[in-house]
């Protein structure tokens, strides 16, 4: 296990055989835990790739004892038949594992212009990598998001595909006022080399939110965001996250996240505590109106109360309410 120069809390477990660092034009991050087959079936997508662009994966495993995860890909690594390397970030969370990655691109390949984020629960449509650098390109953004799209293992399920916790924030490629998920993400190597690390804020390391934070505070930098509507990934959704107590704990999660989120946005400004809460006070009173216009549009109950949860969690995290969903990964 080689550790990395500058963080001993990241090592190397192996790399693909004469890997030419320097002519990496994009590097993918794909972290992962306790999901040995996902992981595979992810990186297979990733090897389908249509694209004339040199890449390379960066493997991160968060699970330091098993490792089934660093098991079952390194010898795709180490055999060559995938470009790039795997690398252990020995300290647990979401964040921790986002940060080693990304801080492993900018160390070990000088000369990449897009990091490219994917998920080990999700699928890389053959053109996605193209599309993404591609929409950062042509719209002039420094970051690109694009769309998750649910896979249920239920298909009986599917009807949850326009959920808000499951539904894209946008339809439509072009630049956009705000991103919120690294799931299926593109950030210019200029965004993390004037954010620099630790990226994410380890605050979110356990609820998430850390994507969301960081996103934020890189549009008040003035870097530009964009969308990529073509430029797809499939997320496998188990039967567990459409239960009424998960969906329940997620819509909570997004309103603390957003409360803990728009205080660092306004920290540093008149009453800026106070202007968060009464905001989310409003958003509250306003929320069963919503929830209804949402009911009658859609005919869903668990959307319709979407909204009140939100509005409700954004008000909870003023008294220290945090949902660390990623604590128990078994029940997430």
């Amino acid at each position: 296990m080689i550790p990395l120069p500058s963080d001993a809390s990241v090592s190397i477990a192996g790399r693909s055989p004469g890997l030419a660092a320097e002519a990496v034009e994009a590097v993918v991050t794909l972290p992962t835990f306790k999901r040995p087959q996902q992981v595979l079936e992810t990186l297979a997508s990733l090897k389908a790739q249509r694209t004339g662009r040199r890449f390379a994966v960066v493997v991160v495993e968060n699970e330091t004892e098993a490792r089934e995860g660093a098991s079952a890909v390194l010898p795709l690594f180490e055999s060559g038949e995938m470009t790039g390397m795997v690398i252990i970030a020995h300290e647990r969370g979401n964040c921790s594992a986002y940060n080693a990655g990304w801080q492993t691109a900018i160390l070990q390949f000088p000369n990449f212009r897009h990091l490219l984020v994917i998920d080990d629960d999700e699928i890389a449509a053959p053109d996605w990598l193209e599309r993404m650098c591609k929409a950062a390109e042509t719209l002039h953004a420094d970051i690109v998001g694009g769309p998750q799209v649910p896979v249920f293992a239920d298909p009986s399920h599917a009807r949850w595909a326009e959920h808000p916790v499951f539904a894209p924030p946008y339809r439509e490629t072009g630049r956009v006022p705000a991103l919120y998920s690294s799931g299926n993400l593109l950030v210019g190597r200029n965004v993390l080399a004037a954010m620099g690390p630790p990226f994410l804020d380890l605050r979110f390391n356990f609820m998430g939110g850390g994507d969301s934070d960081f996103l934020s505070r890189s549009a008040q930098k003035g870097f530009v965001l964009g969308w990529c509507a073509e430029a797809k990934v499939k997320e496998t959704v188990p039967a567990r996250r459409v239960e009424a107590d998960w969906i329940r704990a997620r819509s909570l999660r997004n309103g603390v996240i957003s409360t803990l989120v728009e205080k660092k946005k306004r920290a540093g400004t008149p009453l800026a505590g106070l202007k968060v809460f009464l905001k989310s006070l409003a958003l509250l009173a306003a929320s069963p109106l919503r929830g209804a216009i949402r009911l009658a549009r859609t005919g869903s109950l668990t959307t319709g109360l979407y909204p009140v949860y939100v509005a409700l969690g954004r008000v909870l995290a003023e008294f220290g309410y945090a949902n660390e969903q990623y604590r128990q990964p078994e029940r997430n």
